[in-house]
């Protein structure tokens, strides 16, 4: 049995290229050190004595530069290329942390925010534009869950390493998150060879790869894309309400709710390469994707069917397992939409799916919450994912 655990955890990383464990060290030793970003409400009311208002408007910010930062990343990857947009992002959004610590007042922060995230969240269709071009079509999926499991431990690295740098002093968070993304600059560089520009080659349209010159103008992206802000709007509550709820229902301290948000991590990096693995190839995107919506949605309903400590347990398990169906294949989905000469902006449309999403989904989950209860917010949530799930199955259609 233990020998067949460890052939499946072999064969689930076998034939990934060179270039893809680079760019995915790349983006570990990078999401290692992003410790600003759990803790800067809390820098913003705690050190600096902002009230919650205030805080909430440059979180606000914070997502629009992220908007603006994933538009733009797609734009100049299509026109520059992945590499050099992914290596000046890193180094400008490090530089642009050890300038934000400084910053103090109001308007200052404001701006400072916005700059930094635009130039941080360039980064991300670059690195999807980077990952397709040194992937092959039948690895990958795998190529973007290996990403995806780089990002999530890194993360609970960062957020370890950030909680005890935050309780010695604040600026400890801007010095080792712009440090570690000057390193992640400078290991890009040394590590990764310049990829040589590819002649964007004209391609007939077929039914399955129908080639839109942008995907602002492909109805079926734009019907795709709707389908995926709808799961993320909903998925974020996992880190924005759902926290809040087990905190004011279930009273739980804190250390049991981190307990519950690792859990969400932890799986990722254990389970979801081999999901993968096993799934890709074999099932049509949509379906799986519709699945994980589905079990996203479960996620939220199972909070209104029995009230115990045991269902957040089951709750977070849904939701881990929906999004480890969903979101590698929606990735993909979004790179076998484009071609060479329009990657970058798909991959950008399908980021600002979730910006805007990071944006709404806290506003739209604080106001169900606040003026209906939580037992309508895990309603809606789910009823968001079901027409999701319902999305993606017409889209098979539309294909």
């Amino acid at each position: 049995m233990f020998v067949k655990s460890i052939q499946l955890y072999r064969n689930a990383y076998l034939g990934l290229p060179k270039s893809v464990w680079l760019l995915s060290g790349v983006m570990f030793v990078n999401r290692s050190g992003t410790m600003v970003l759990p803790f800067l409400s809390l820098y913003l009311t705690q050190k600096l004595h902002y009230s919650v208002a205030d805080a909430g408007i440059i979180m606000a910010v914070y997502g629009v530069g992220a908007l603006c930062g994933t538009f733009l990343g797609g734009r100049l990857t299509d026109k520059i290329g992945f590499y050099y947009i992914q290596f000046f992002s890193l180094l400008f959004a490090g530089i642009m942390l050890l300038v934000l610590m400084h910053l103090t007042s109001f308007y200052a922060i404001c701006v400072g925010v916005f700059i930094f995230t635009t130039l941080g969240d360039s980064f991300r269709p670059a690195n999807a534009a980077a990952l397709a071009y040194y992937s092959e079509a039948q690895n990958r999926t795998r190529s973007f869950s290996l990403n995806r499991l780089a990002i999530n431990l890194g993360w609970s690295i960062g957020g370890g390493i950030g909680g005890i740098l935050a309780e010695i002093d604040y600026d400890l968070l801007f010095w080792a998150d712009g440090i570690t993304c000057i390193v992640a600059a400078i290991l890009l560089r040394i590590l990764l060879k310049t990829p040589v520009r590819i002649s964007h080659k004209t391609t007939e349209m077929t039914v399955d790869n129908p080639l839109v010159r942008s995907p602002y103008r492909d109805t079926v992206y734009w019907f795709f894309a709707l389908c995926v802000t709808l799961y993320a709007i909903s998925f974020f509550q996992l880190f924005s309400l759902e926290p809040l709820y087990f905190r004011k229902v279930y009273h739980l301290p804190e250390s049991q709710i981190g307990l519950l948000m690792v859990c969400n991590g932890l799986m990722i990096a254990f389970i979801e390469m081999i999901l993968v693995h096993q799934l890709d190839g074999k099932f049509l995107k949509t379906n799986l994707i519709a699945i994980g919506t589905l079990l996203t949605a479960f996620s939220f309903w199972v909070f209104n069917v029995y009230f115990a400590v045991s269902v957040l347990w089951v709750s977070i398990i849904l939701n881990t397992v929906g999004e480890m169906f969903a979101m590698p294949f929606m990735q993909s989905f979004s790179i076998e939409r484009s071609d060479e000469s329009n990657r970058g902006q798909y991959i950008a449309m399908y980021s600002m799916c979730y910006s805007f999403a990071q944006i709404s989904s806290p506003t739209i989950g604080a106001q169900l919450a606040e003026h209906f209860g939580f037992t309508t917010l895990w309603y809606v949530m789910g009823g968001f994912c079901m027409l999701s799930t319902l999305g993606f199955i017409y889209l098979r259609r539309l294909k």
